[in-house]
């Protein structure tokens, strides 16, 4: 790093990977950010400073704040967090709610303080939650108290977690009642633009989470790349979407980058496709970010909604079929925009304005970033010819102390794992995962992970978890289940199964399809070869079968 950090507490710092493991950042200086740089200050109090102050930033249920608003919150969220519970600039805090207004305010709070956000999914249950703890290192954490439960039992698994604090309660001891105390101004923490203010979590294909750093200049990066070259929002816009704040694919979407030009983001805690085309209407969203899978669904209902306030739709976390590209446009007029990014990346790195965009092409790589096709020896893939797709720009991947760095890391570039082909124009094309991911209605899901919990249930001898085709969302997570002696694999099992897997995982990895089998495909040596039950599960799709 090339300014002097602010952090007290350097175990973000210390636990990144040495710099000859990073990627190249092209173009990063060209972006002009200075070396003391808070981007809380930059994404919330310029906008109040400028004179924006009354515009409207965030909407929740019941609830508009305007930026000037806002901004009073997060300073008495980040005195609470300060005074209260002893954050020191560098000190990790573990977020756990769903979208809605609080949450935002919470989430600048640490990072206006100087401490690094730890942001968890609400789905997530205690077992999960406490491998973030302890990889993470963390002491406090900061919850919706209608999610108390699995922090109270993530507390007893995670001893290192000493301090919660909740919100969204009336209790004396609450947020709430503990910010009341407070109507100072906060000064921001003097952070250095290279100081790490976000630690995301994505799991790979074993299933041990990695956790992301990224930095302040990150922040604003995808905005000043993505955002204002790609999407090019407006101040009047109004942002609205499926994906949890705790990906970053919905932080950018519904809060960066409409904070970045004063826009305003509507935050919904139950985000499915009947809720969000109510959502559009009822707030006049006119722009909209989420999978493929939603505007499939959506597509059935439109006539039932007044969407008419729309004027961009983005569509990432899975491929784009072109037939929802064309039948979306058919109905509403409006061009998809397709995109790929990552929790590496930190947001969609390939994409392509709407009068260039290419139906069924994702495009080409945004403004400031570079990105080719290379083959196993790392030598560029002529048009048409599949490869790893490899990129590099103003972010790039630095995992918290993970051996995983030099996979994704390659000679200076970004290898995401995905197989692409470029055509003579330059626009990619995306073909498939390179690794083993089951993407679903655009979650990432670790087939072994769902394995392992599959395998904790005493009816199971042996599984393999796949991504299965399914037609509304794209794969489903299916597994091939070897029973134990005694066990019978009939719709009462599954249904056994599958409640196991909801209550040792997140709900939406369980198996939606099962299926028993005599044994598994395996080497000489024993290891699982999944590639041979992806095969069948595409068999079984295509001849109609279960």
């Amino acid at each position: 790093m090339g300014t002097e950090s602010a952090h007290v507490d350097t175990f973000a710092r210390d636990n990144l990977p040495p710099p000859e493991q990073w990627p190249e950042f092209p173009n990063l200086e060209k972006l002009g950010y200075p070396d003391r740089l808070n981007c809380a200050v930059e994404l919330i109090d310029r906008n109040v400073a400028e004179g924006r102050g009354d515009n409207v930033a965030l909407i929740g249920t019941d609830i508009e704040w305007t930026y000037a608003d806002l901004a009073k919150v997060v300073d008495r969220i980040a005195h609470v967090l300060v005074d209260r519970y002893g954050l020191k600039p560098g000190n990790r805090v573990l977020l756990r709610s769903a979208n809605n207004p609080m949450m935002t305010a919470v989430y600048f709070a640490i990072i206006k303080a100087g401490g690094i956000v730890v942001a968890t999914m609400p789905l997530l249950r205690a077992r999960e939650l406490s491998v973030l703890v302890e990889k993470s290192e963390l002491t406090l954490a900061v919850c919706d108290n209608r999610l108390a439960d699995e922090m109270e039992k993530t507390k007893t698994l995670a001893p290192r977690l000493t301090d919660i604090v909740y919100f969204h309660t009336d209790a004396d001891d609450g947020l709430e009642a503990q910010m009341a105390a407070y109507d100072a101004p906060f000064e921001a923490c003097d952070t250095s633009r290279d100081d790490i203010c976000l630690i995301g979590f994505t799991s790979g294909t074993t299933g041990q989470p990695k956790g992301t750093m990224h930095f302040h200049r990150d922040m604003l990066a995808i905005c000043d790349c993505y955002g204002k070259q790609v999407l090019r929002p407006e101040e009047t816009d109004r942002f609205v979407g499926s994906p949890p704040l705790a990906f970053t694919f919905g932080l950018g979407g519904l809060v960066l980058f409409p904070f970045r030009v004063g826009a305003a983001g509507i935050l919904l805690e139950r985000a499915g496709p009947d809720d969000l085309l109510e959502a559009i209407a009822r707030y006049k969203a006119t722009v909209t970010f989420t999978a493929p899978t939603a505007y499939r669904a959506m597509l059935a209902k439109l006539d039932e909604f007044d969407i008419s306030s729309l004027r961009k739709c983005v569509s990432a976390g899975e491929a784009l079929p072109k037939p929802t590209w064309d039948a979306w446009y058919d109905k509403t007029g409006i061009k998809l925009m397709d995109g790929i990014g990552g929790t590496e990346m930190l947001h969609i790195f390939i994409a392509a304005p709407e009068e260039e965009i290419r139906p069924g092409s994702t495009g080409k790589p945004v403004p400031f970033y570079e990105a080719k096709v290379i083959d196993e020896a790392g030598n560029t893939c002529p048009p048409g010819v599949p490869g790893r797709l490899a990129v590099r720009g103003p972010t790039g991947c630095r995992y918290l102390a993970d051996d995983r760095q030099t996979v994704y890391v390659q000679d200076g570039w970004n290898i995401p794992g995905d197989t692409f082909e470029t055509d003579a124009d330059g626009y990619f094309w995306y073909k498939a995962r390179s690794d083993d991911m089951i993407i679903s209605s655009g979650y990432n899901i670790a087939g072994p992970e769902v394995e392992a919990a599959m395998l904790a249930h005493p009816a199971v001898a042996e599984c393999g978890v796949v991504a299965a085709p399914d037609p509304d969302r794209g794969h489903i997570v299916k597994a091939y289940v070897v029973l134990e002696d005694g066990h019978t694999g009939d719709a009462a099992l599954t249904k056994e199964l599958q409640d196991h897997v909801k209550n040792e995982l997140a709900p939406y990895k369980y198996p939606r399809a099962v299926e028993y089998v005599a044994q598994l495909p395996r080497t000489e040596t024993g290891k699982l070869q999944r590639f041979q039950l992806r095969q069948i599960a595409e068999r079984n799709q295509a001849s109609g079968a279960a």
